[in-house]
């Protein structure tokens, strides 16, 4: 995913643009660029690497009210100067930015190409600005709806015109775009978060709009000019939440933010009195959810993961059939769809490609699908049959943490409200309401770990391979703990539920790789125990996560991390934690860019679902 964003009113544009790419950054960092209009010009200005390459090459005194800005990721062409946004027709007149694919462009390509259009980088978004100009005729909304006739894929765009001063004209389909509105200012963006210093008054864009904006106002329709009324939504976020806040990098932050998170999550959804929950947003009766007989979530990445552990614990607490799938696989499958099954679809964002897609798939067959996501206003709660809110807050590290701790909060709640329609008793149910009220002080008390975890993280730095094994409810927290060491450190990790050990993942057991064991006081741990010891005969060093006072796990393990002893399905909760703090230690020890590792962006798109599938 890419960062766009677009600005016109009374200001200095370069200055609103590039402090605009900074805050979207996290979603994509390989080169970026402004084109910036004044005196029927528009100036382009591009860099590889990160936006403080950009930012030391635009004059401070550039001028120009309006403009538009780009941070890449790359997926057409290698990164460097010429295959950045912002991209321009032959004349210099126009200028795009661009998100998404454009799956038709080698044939556009070479159709323009035979015109006499000559192409001057590698990327599939170039064609864009050469079609506008080709249907341009004075009017720019015109040429992009007639360019957006001629493209397939996914896009997020904004075009502007020399000729056409504070005027921008954008489009969306399958790639987010939001329209900020300002006192005698307007912005255009992929994120609220690249807007959030000067409004919180928003439109979201959803597929198959084009809006055209100057100034002062906007005007919506979609490609054939039919009028398309818009809601004016307020951010519920500040700015300030989304400053480091002392922390010398974002990651830290959202690691020590949880037991704020969770809190939100939970606030006035906790029913104490009858052991349950309530989650108004499910848009469901309670003679529904009585009905359901299956529940099925389908996520990506680090969600995928929280959804693999609702579906464990809405089976062991609410002894209903759940399964967690990925929905990059649903998304090109032919799912079918049970009448009595409930599903979900997890996204930070709620703009991640393949969950949205899968998603509307099922819809398509008649699913009831239900979203929880962070994002108030992205497409797909607007779309989904209802859902929750996370309310973790905006989350700018690329690596998730704190959403995902609040992803499972939500799925806690629902899990709790069908096993208390089903078999649990009030009394079971009040244990875990107040075991969840209890997790904010919990987490506080694993936060105070920190100093240790890092010593242990420093320690182990240098090797190059590690497994993390987990069982149960904490089978997927190993799962995510070795993503998390992956995806910031670069060091190889695996994870593997503990009884799989030995039918195959010992044989690369030795002096130089540690396992990482995961070992609640519940009834697996002796399990765990049994693995734990295969692994010491075997010379392997291992790092132990487990529960205060356990004196057998002490002297078996190399090193150990104690957590508060909790209700036993709350252990995710803690027993996470320690795996992102190590982490992110391991990072930084071996000097990576822990908000920004490479490769990687916070929400990623693809190309758009063929309209057979």
């Amino acid at each position: 995913m890419c960062g766009i964003v677009g600005y016109c009113g009374e200001k200095n544009a370069a200055g609103i643009l590039v402090e605009g790419l900074k805050r979207l950054e996290y979603r994509g960092y390989d080169s970026s660029g402004i084109s910036v209009g004044f005196n029927n010009k528009l100036t382009v200005i591009k860099k590889k690497g990160k936006i403080s390459n950009l930012q030391a090459a635009v004059p401070k005194d550039l001028p120009g009210t309006y403009g538009i800005g780009h941070t890449r990721w790359a997926t057409h062409g290698e990164v460097n100067d010429l295959n950045a946004h912002p991209h321009s027709d032959s004349s210099g007149k126009i200028s795009i930015v661009h998100n998404g694919i454009i799956e038709n462009y080698i044939a556009l390509r070479k159709k323009l190409t035979a015109e006499g259009v000559e192409f001057i980088t590698e990327t599939d978004s170039e064609v864009i600005p050469h079609l506008i100009s080709k249907f341009y005729d004075g009017d720019l909304e015109k040429a992009v709806k007639e360019c957006l006739k001629h493209l397939k894929g996914t896009y997020g765009i904004v075009a502007v015109h020399a000729d056409e001063p504070c005027r921008m004209v954008g489009a969306r389909n399958g790639s987010p775009l939001v329209l900020g509105i300002g006192e005698g200012e307007m912005f255009l963006a992929s994120d609220v978060t690249a807007m959030m210093a000067y409004t919180k008054q928003v439109v979201y864009m959803e597929d198959g709009d084009v809006v055209v904006v100057d100034k002062t106002s906007f005007r919506t329709t979609d490609i054939r000019d039919n009028e398309r009324d818009k809601q004016i939504s307020t951010v519920g976020w500040d700015i300030g939440e989304m400053e480091k806040d002392g922390f010398p990098t974002f990651m830290e932050k959202e690691i020590f933010e949880q037991p704020q998170s969770i809190l939100r999550g939970m606030k006035g959804r906790l029913d104490i009195d009858q052991g349950t929950a309530k989650l108004g947003g499910l848009n469901m009766t309670n003679r529904e959810l009585r009905m359901v007989n299956r529940v099925i979530i389908l996520a990506a990445g680090t969600s995928s993961y929280a959804a693999m552990t609702c579906a464990y614990l809405l089976e062991k607490i609410a002894r209903i059939p759940a399964n967690a799938e990925l929905s990059s696989e649903i998304r090109y499958k032919n799912p079918i769809v049970d009448p009595g099954t409930l599903y979900f679809v997890v996204s930070q964002s709620g703009e991640t490609a393949d969950t949205l897609y899968a998603m509307r798939e099922l819809q398509r067959k008649g699913a009831k699908v239900l979203g929880i996501c962070n994002v108030v206003g992205s497409t797909i709660p607007r779309e989904s049959d209802g859902g929750v809110y996370i309310h973790s807050g905006p989350e700018i590290a690329v690596a998730s943490t704190k959403a995902f701790t609040s992803q499972l909060t939500a799925m806690y709640l629902f899990s709790l409200i069908m096993a208390r329609m089903r078999d649990m008793s009030m009394i079971d149910g009040k244990k875990i309401v107040e075991a969840m009220a209890k997790l904010p002080d919990d987490i506080e008390t694993v936060l105070k770990l920190n100093s240790h975890i890092k010593d242990i993280a420093d320690k182990y730095a240098d090797c190059h391979s590690f497994f993390f094994l987990g069982r149960g409810l904490t089978y997927p927290i190993a799962l995510e703990g070795a993503l998390k060491l992956k995806e910031i450190s670069y060091i190889h990790a695996e994870g593997y539920t503990a009884g799989e050990l030995k039918h195959g993942p010992i044989a690369l057991i030795n002096e130089v790789t540690p396992s990482v064991f995961l070992v609640p006081d519940d009834s697996l741990r002796e399990k765990i125990i049994s693995n734990m010891k295969e692994v010491k005969a075997r010379k392997g060093p291992i790092i132990a996560v487990a529960v205060e006072g356990d004196k057998e796990v002490e002297d078996i393990a190399d090193d150990v991390i104690f957590v508060p002893k909790v209700h036993e399905v709350m252990y995710p909760f803690v027993m996470v934690v320690p795996l992102q703090m190590y982490a992110y230690h391991t990072a930084v020890k071996l000097g990576r860019n822990v908000d920004q590792p490479r490769n990687l962006a916070k929400s990623v798109t693809g190309a758009r679902m063929p309209a057979s599938a």
